[in-house]
């Protein structure tokens, strides 16, 4: 283990979480935004369901661990929601089943220590014609998005049940015009476009939350953010610690404004990439 110790955040579920790395996706995001502030672990299994999940939390979430992940950000359910295959192999987790399966999860989770969050992610939406056109000559299976509607709706009433948080990525994805090309690659993982949908909802969330201390990277302390006289040097001969602050802020404050709007959505990752070498590895 290499220290400081830090925060982590753990992403949990099937291949939208394992993919999130790549592509400009919401995972590498994630972990840009949160540079120097808590570690983004990705536990990612493509093609997984939500009966896998359960066979193996207490592998990847042992509650004897000495330190416990401060956040898990959940996926399952669009693998579940895969139509059965007429020989009984394949993903499909009846809704009954996958309902019961989120409850597991989430119980285990909160069950880790009191300062473990948990946020679910919906299905999201799928693309019937790019998944035919993607993906019908390698995988035999029936995935429509009326079906990730359903397991949706089944994800966001349990955790309203049970008082967790939720985002609902079927839908907030599908207020984009034109989304089945836009956000989606092959019909079912996301764009570019469609991982900063996932970001923008995701740090909403946690802002929103009532969590203390707050997970939000604002509230979030940088490491190592002191001031130093290996700073680099401004014109006028001093370390660049004042130029620095405020061009922190200035950068900071211009991202919020960003994630107001959908719209907005596709410059927030572009201005964290290009512009997270100041932001974030600076300091904040």
């Amino acid at each position: 283990m290499v220290g400081p110790e830090r925060p982590q955040f753990v992403l949990f579920g099937s291949s939208i979480i394992q993919f999130s790395y790549s592509n400009e996706g919401w995972g590498a995001l994630l972990a840009h935004i949160y540079a120097r502030k808590a570690d983004i672990v990705l536990r990612g299994y493509s093609g997984w369901n939500s009966r896998r999940a359960v066979q193996i939390l207490d592998q990847v979430f042992p509650k004897d661990a000495a330190k416990q992940p401060s956040l898990v950000i959940v996926y399952f359910g669009g693998n579940d929601s895969i139509e059965p295959h007429a020989t009984g192999l394949g993903p499909h987790v009846p809704l009954s089943e996958y309902i019961e399966n989120v409850r597991k999860i989430a119980i285990h989770l909160k069950s880790l220590s009191e300062k473990t969050r948990v946020i679910f992610l919906t299905t999201p939406p799928v693309s019937d014609e790019q998944i035919r056109a993607h993906l019908s000559d390698r995988i035999d299976m029936v995935r429509t998005n009326e079906s990730c509607r359903i397991y949706s709706e089944a994800c966001l009433e349990v955790c309203r049940e049970m008082n967790l948080k939720a985002i609902d990525l079927w839908t907030a994805t599908q207020q984009i015009d034109n989304w089945e090309t836009v956000c989606l690659t092959d019909g079912v993982h996301f764009s570019p476009e469609g991982s900063k949908i996932a970001v923008k909802e995701i740090l909403r969330v946690i802002k929103e939350a009532n969590w203390e201390p707050s997970l939000h990277w604002k509230a979030m302390p940088t490491e190592f953010s002191e001031d130093s006289p290996y700073d680099p040097v401004s014109p006028e001969g001093k370390t660049g610690v004042k130029s620095k602050s405020s061009m922190n802020n200035a950068v900071a404050v211009g991202i919020c404004k960003l994630i107001t709007t959908v719209e907005n959505v596709v410059r927030i990752g572009k201005a964290c990439l290009i512009g997270g070498t100041i932001l974030f590895f600076m300091g904040s």
